[in-house]
């Protein structure tokens, strides 16, 4: 009795051990597995500027990129492709958006409202997936600051220069009315001297 268990536990193992190796080996043969790099994961951007959402992508087999924004406005799909293949660009990003074979996209003049994450999915068709993140930070232009100020010094420039003329005019009418007066005052002084004469 014994040796028959042995002999069926040993077959067991044979045939245990066989197929873990042929899973093994079709798992191998199986092209499958893919990998995403994101060379730059934050990326500083100002009002219009164009940027470049950077990543590289490979798998042995035909590949899915898809890209979304997530933002406090909540969540859009920007583009899905195919490699070699089909391109569906959403109509929010319908002029905005130009993609390259690697799985990077580039955004066109981006705005406040472009601010926030984008994800990366890369699907190869056996069903393996890579995700990626790039945070992009969108500022204002410094200059409309400086434009606001170069207005405001403007405008005082202009009123400054209009209290000078009025100043220079006040200035002017007080030396005629001075020389007026003055001219009075000599001919009223003349005319007294000239009594005096007479009287004496």
């Amino acid at each position: 009795l014994m040796r028959p268990l042995r002999g069926c536990r040993g077959r067991g193992v044979v045939v245990g051990t066989v197929t873990l190796c042929l899973a093994a080996g079709w798992a191998l043969q199986t092209p499958g597995g893919v990998s995403l790099v994101v060379p730059q994961p934050n990326i500083n951007a100002t009002v219009a500027q164009n940027i470049l959402l950077s990543v590289e992508y490979s798998c042995r087999g035909v590949a899915t990129i898809e890209w979304k924004h997530v933002s406090s406005w909540g969540t859009t799909s920007i583009v899905e492709w195919k490699s070699g293949n089909y391109v569906n660009i959403s109509t929010v990003y319908k002029d905005r958006v130009t993609t390259f074979e690697n799985g990077s996209i580039q955004l066109l003049k981006v705005g406040m409202r472009d601010a926030g994450y984008y994800f990366v999915t890369v699907t190869e068709e056996y069903g393996t997936n890579a995700y990626g993140t790039i945070i992009v930070n969108v500022y204002e232009i410094i200059y409309e600051d400086l434009h606001f100020v170069a207005v405001l010094f403007a405008f005082l420039a202009a009123v400054s220069a209009v209290l000078i003329c009025f100043m220079w005019l006040c200035n002017k009418s007080l030396h005629l009315f001075q020389k007026k007066t003055t001219h009075k005052l000599t001919a009223s002084t003349t005319e007294e001297i000239e009594l005096e004469t007479i009287e004496c």
